[in-house]
């Protein structure tokens, strides 16, 4: 069985009580859980974590060069700003999904760039919690 990581950095803890016409009504908790039954649905297993540290997100993306045959990451934030993730990234030799939410590149300009998408197989962006499953679904064929 595949093994799929789900990182969501930082402030998604705070989802449906932040700004939920950009993010949506949806906690991490029901994402989470949607897609825990997608995973499994689709031969999965997934292990979800979150974190507001970047230095607790490296470590993870380190970790699972050992147990993951996939990460599905939503950075948040550290899009933006984190050489650190993407070189964690570049180290792992899995499959790396990149989401967001929001569809980024009709926001604020800083928001356009994102370091993670250098590494990522593929980016969804805009498509709410959604995308998490379209993240899965796509997984899903290239892990065969």
């Amino acid at each position: 069985m595949k093994h799929v990581l789900l990182l969501n950095g930082p402030n998604l803890n705070m989802l449906g009580r932040r700004q939920p016409e950009i993010y949506g009504a949806e906690t991490l908790a029901d994402i989470v859980a949607r897609c825990t039954l997608r995973a499994s649905d689709l031969g999965f297993t997934l292990e979800a974590r979150q974190s507001n540290y970047e230095g607790e997100l490296v470590t993870w993306i380190q970790d699972a060069r050992e147990k993951a045959d996939a990460i599905i990451i939503n950075p948040g934030a550290y899009s933006h700003t984190s050489v650190a993730i993407l070189d964690a990234l570049s180290m792992f030799e899995g499959r790396v999904m990149e989401v967001h939410l929001s569809n980024i590149h009709k926001r604020e300009a800083f928001r356009h760039h994102s370091y993670v998408s250098a590494r990522a197989d593929a980016v969804i962006a805009g498509c709410g919690a959604e995308g998490y499953e379209l993240a899965l679904l796509r997984l899903a064929t290239l892990l065969g």
